[in-house]
């Protein structure tokens, strides 16, 4: 208890010498809306003001550099993480069940060909790709029809259920961001013989590096297995993914890579699944999963802010997705949704990957009303409009 207070005590006086290093102006704005705060009163505690002036602190020391540097092309996109931006990479893997190339997935997308992306269509960094001018979506690594051509300007290595805990993508069966770097290397090795080091070294240089990782660790880790409870608490399991995913973006950074995004978690207490499993009798929002996120993504913001001093370099950029899409659940009509609760794909309520099927599942008639195409998973028309905030704050 006494270390505990200690702790305590050290954060509050770190929280101060911080906020008083802000400019006056970010200094009201943080006084302003703590103001608005205080008849919370069952928060009063020093451990929640601490949390809650680190989450200001770090909303605004992130904001003051969210773009990337200006006039510079993007000669390629490169991608690591899980299922929300795996294009295919999961196809041939037999022993996990985190695989979708079959229909109804990919009923929109170029032909109506399931690909192997967990969507009825494009995933965010498709558009994004399309945005940059680059090309119309981003291939899986693993492809086996991919073209040589393809590696010059980017590919997904990303795998359906991987975490930043290893254990995460053991549970599953997919590629870990281990063996993803493994791939990569094996990337590198193809393209100097295709056009040369030092070509293949500029274009790592001035290729945007995503990662879009997490929400399996929290969903399916932490609060699927009680095991796993035992050994952490909320605090420290996302302390763990937090370092991971810091360790993993410098890793990239000794790669070569100068422009790299890593991306929070959703919300995941509010997808289809998870309000299902743990949401009550009236399927709400998981509270404790969100709290944990925006926990985590607190976290990993900070790390990247602390790596980015610490290498001297400010191109390791944290990026929001929670509050996006959170603004999308809660304001559907704004975006021209009707349901927000259940997937397209069969009931909605449980179905994703394996279970989303067109033997077993039907698939809502207008996939454009829809937030989520599974139980998990965005539709095409969620992936465009999250695209767009991103290149509104972003780009």
């Amino acid at each position: 208890m006494l270390n505990f207070h200690m702790s305590i005590q050290a954060l509050h006086i770190y929280i101060y010498s911080s906020f008083q290093k802000l400019p006056k102006k970010q200094r009201v704005t943080m006084k302003r809306n703590s103001i608005n705060i205080h008849h919370v009163t069952s928060f009063s505690s020093s451990p929640f003001w601490c949390v809650f002036f680190l989450v200001l602190l770090c909303k605004t020391s992130t904001n003051a550099l969210v773009k990337q540097p200006p006039n510079e092309t993007t000669p390629a996109i490169i991608v690591f993480g899980d299922s929300i931006v795996d294009a295919g990479n999961n196809d041939d893997i037999m022993t996990t069940l985190a695989r979708c190339n079959y229909p109804p997935y990919g009923i929109d997308f170029d032909g109506g060909i399931p690909t192997g992306r967990f969507c009825n269509g494009k995933v965010a960094t498709d558009f994004i790709a399309g945005k940059f001018g680059i090309k119309p979506s981003i291939p899986a690594y693993r492809n086996p029809n991919l073209k040589p051509e393809d590696l010059l300007t980017g590919v997904t290595f990303a795998s359906g259920g991987a975490g930043y805990v290893p254990f995460t993508t053991q549970l599953s069966g997919g590629i870990a961001l281990s063996q993803q770097l493994k791939l990569f290397e094996e990337y590198v090795e193809k393209m100097k013989k295709m056009v040369g080091e030092e070509r293949t070294k500029l274009i790592i240089k001035n290729s945007l590096f995503m990662v879009i990782c997490g929400s399996n660790d929290i969903t399916n880790t932490y609060f699927g297995l009680p095991s796993v409870q035992q050994q952490y608490d909320v605090a420290s399991f996302t302390t763990l993914m937090a370092d991971n995913a810091r360790s993993f973006a410098q890793k990239l950074h000794e790669y070569g890579a100068r422009r790299i995004q890593v991306f929070g978690a959703p919300p995941v207490g509010c997808v289809p699944s998870q309000r299902t499993l743990a949401g009550g009798p009236t399927r709400n929002c998981v509270v404790r999963f969100n709290d944990a996120t925006k926990l985590y993504n607190v976290k990993l913001a900070a790390n990247l802010g602390s790596l980015s001093r610490t290498l001297g370099d400010k191109t390791i950029i944290y990026v929001d997705i929670y509050d996006s899409l959170l603004d999308i659940i809660l304001d559907p009509r704004q975006y021209g949704f009707k349901v927000v609760d259940k997937g397209c794909c069969g009931t909605g309520l449980i179905e994703v990957a394996l279970l989303c099927n067109n033997f077993a599942a039907d698939v809502c008639p207008n996939r454009d009303e829809y937030v989520f195409w599974d139980s998990f998973h965005p539709t095409e028309k969620t992936y465009r409009i999250m695209a767009t905030k991103y290149f509104e704050r972003y780009v």
